[in-house]
């Protein structure tokens, strides 16, 4: 693993300062506090029979030296009160991002129109089973992605990288993409037209449908002119021999274990029409709500599907 990527590991950074932390934490708790009160104790009894010697030869004393010595000697140093401090809230955030839910942000326009560049979304981590942080291993099995559920995943070809697409095979399907048409175990999807979608970004206009993928019905964004498929980016993956393409299309059989990911801007997508199926040890969690783009407000709180 390399620096670069450690650096890139939000997860694995939380894990360590969580473990470094807690151990400051529990070390101070159970072993320099008692070291501290000892010494204050000590402190304090010298303190007070010194003081009991002065009353004696009629000497008046000020007690609040008592309460100061006290409280600089029980001070934990700066090292250990902000370990402290911080430990809970990390041990939060990481238990938080590690097992209920995960922000992310949409860098790219592969799944516009149902994701824009800027939303920052959040993916239930445990909808599709528990996974142990870092290793991201499935200990407890809930449910299994479903065709048209929107998923993060890691990315095959680096695995440092999440990538965001809709599920459209699930194992043992038969996938056929024909004419911008999907077709699924020999079922046509149904598509209905909608109005063209301006891209923002680039002042152009693509094509808008409905697409009813597995009864979730969801938008999808094509444009004219553009082929289904570049076959010259097709990369090598696993099981490749499992699809066949043409310059209309492709047929893909979903390995077991595995998923094929579509984007929804269709024409716009690098997904596993390009560098292949996504194995189950790569699942996130399913993408579901719009909390935040601070450039369009009118994004926060959108749920999609």
């Amino acid at each position: 693993m390399t620096l670069q990527s450690i650096l890139g590991n939000f997860a694995l950074i939380l894990f360590v300062l969580t473990v470094v932390t807690g151990i400051i934490w529990f070390f101070d708790r159970f072993y320099l506090s008692r070291q501290r009160r000892a010494k204050a104790d000590a402190a304090l009894a010298e303190f007070d029979a010194r003081n009991a010697k002065l009353s004696a030869d009629g000497i008046k004393l000020e007690n609040s030296g008592r309460a100061a010595l006290e409280a600089n000697l029980l001070r934990q140093p700066t090292w250990v009160e902000y370990s402290g401090s911080f430990f809970p809230v990390i041990a939060m955030v990481f238990f938080l991002r590690s097992f209920l839910y995960e922000p992310f942000k949409i860098p790219s326009s592969s799944m516009v129109p149902t994701l824009l560049v800027g939303d920052l979304i959040l993916v239930n981590k445990f909808t599709y089973g528990i996974r142990l942080p870092i290793l991201n291993k499935k200990v407890i099995e809930v449910n299994k992605p479903q065709r048209g559920d929107v998923m993060v995943f890691k990315y095959p070809k680096d695995m440092s990288l999440d990538y965001i697409k809709r599920v459209v095979g699930v194992p043992g399907d038969k996938i056929t993409y024909q004419n911008k048409r999907l077709t699924i175990n020999g079922q046509a999807l149904s598509y209905a037209p909608l109005p063209d979608y301006l891209n923002e970004d680039s002042l152009d206009y693509s094509q808008q449908f409905t697409e009813n993928l597995s009864n979730v019905q969801h938008t999808i964004a094509v444009r004219s002119g553009r082929p289904p498929i570049s076959l010259e980016s097709v990369m090598d993956f696993p099981n490749k021999d499992a699809c066949s393409y043409n310059p209309e299309g492709f047929t893909c059989t979903v390995p077991a274990g595995n998923y094929f990911m579509m984007g929804d801007n269709r024409d716009n997508s690098e997904d596993s029409r390009y560098w292949g199926f996504v194995p189950d040890e790569n699942i996130v969690g399913k993408a579901f709500l719009v909390w935040m783009n601070l450039g369009n407000f009118k994004r926060i709180g959108t749920f999609f599907k």
